[in-house]
């Protein structure tokens, strides 16, 4: 019986707007992958990203130009070097993930080596707006445990400020979306140390952050948009203290492990990220969380509505996917 391959365009609403310092968009649009032979299914999400040049055409075209190969047998290790890391790698790498687990009869994270999924505390992300309106929905978040902030440069010091006054018992991480200049970069860090901040995401532009490493950083910061995949990582320990790990930037789960384990090796923190995308983006990430320090997998819990079945949420708690979902 042969393999075959299918991909789809999904799109799901965004409950209101979600704004970072690039724009706001009112829904989801991600990619999805799915691999089929005899009785095993296995499928993979991505969400492809401006920043990185990506567009829903270009994920599917480049998908396509490996179609045959996929067809025909290709593995995730094989699929390393057809693709590069991006959104398009990380749609199939997990689609085989997944096929491999219904295929075997393994749940995914044996595969990975792990004893066991636990559940997670996820951040919750607020989208930047006036620090008027980013403190009404801070107060209305205020239950939360962990609140991710998005930043947009001028007048960040109040957003925290009023954040922080809205949810007084929170821990805060700040997102700045590589918005911030070098010259304000004291200034808002010493917003940030005031609200008592635990992390500060991407302050500066990438391949521009050099400022980082002459800095004294009183908070540790965390690579996002500087890091993708494991080359180039050791030339950032000068600058950030953690690393974001997105599958949509590292290209699927196996690159996103390796990427983990020399972050670990290099004495890099853990940050587990994600794009706004459904539970089904969100499974294969839930591999990496037991070992970060930060987890922010709240894609589904800015959705209008997720995907059926969807992880499930307690709160902020979420729970490893069940088979019918991923893995």
């Amino acid at each position: 019986m042969s393999r075959s391959l299918s991909i789809a365009v999904e799109r799901f609403p965004i409950a209101g707007t979600f704004t970072i310092s690039r724009g706001a968009k009112t829904e989801a649009v991600v990619v999805t992958a799915t691999i089929s032979e005899g009785s095993a299914t296995g499928r993979g999400e991505c969400v492809p990203y401006a920043r990185y040049g990506e567009s829903v055409e270009s994920v599917s075209a480049a998908i396509e130009t490996v179609r045959e190969k996929v067809e025909a047998d290709c593995d995730r290790h094989a699929l390393q070097a057809l693709l590069p890391a991006g959104a398009a790698r990380n749609a199939l790498d997990c689609a085989l993930w997944d096929f491999d687990a219904k295929r075997l009869g393994i749940p995914a994270f044996q595969m990975a080596g792990l004893h066991r999924l636990s559940p997670a505390t996820t951040a919750y992300t607020l989208s930047v707006g006036t620090p008027e309106s980013m403190g009404e929905a801070a107060a209305k978040a205020a239950h939360r445990p962990v609140l991710k902030i998005k930043l947009a440069g001028a007048g960040d010091p109040e957003r925290i400020a009023a954040v922080r006054a809205a949810a007084p018992d929170s821990q805060l991480i700040v997102d700045a979306n590589e918005a911030w200049a070098e010259a304000d970069l004291e200034t808002h860090f010493a917003a940030c140390a005031a609200a008592g901040v635990a992390l500060v995401e991407q302050p500066l532009p990438a391949g521009r952050d050099e400022a980082l490493a002459r800095l004294k950083r009183p908070i540790p910061v965390c690579a996002d948009e500087s890091v993708h995949d494991r080359a180039g990582l050791a030339a950032l320990r000068d600058r950030y203290d953690a690393v974001n790990i997105k599958l949509d930037k590292t290209g699927g789960l196996t690159e996103a492990l390796a990427l983990a384990a020399k972050a670990e090796r290099l004495g890099f923190a853990l940050f587990v990220g994600c794009m706004v995308g459904t539970s089904l983006a969100m499974a294969p990430a839930m591999l990496l969380a037991a070992k970060a320090q930060f987890v922010d997998l709240d894609g589904p819990l800015l959705l209008a509505h997720d995907r059926a079945p969807g992880l499930v949420y307690d709160g902020s708690i979420v729970h490893p996917p069940k088979a019918e979902l991923w893995g």
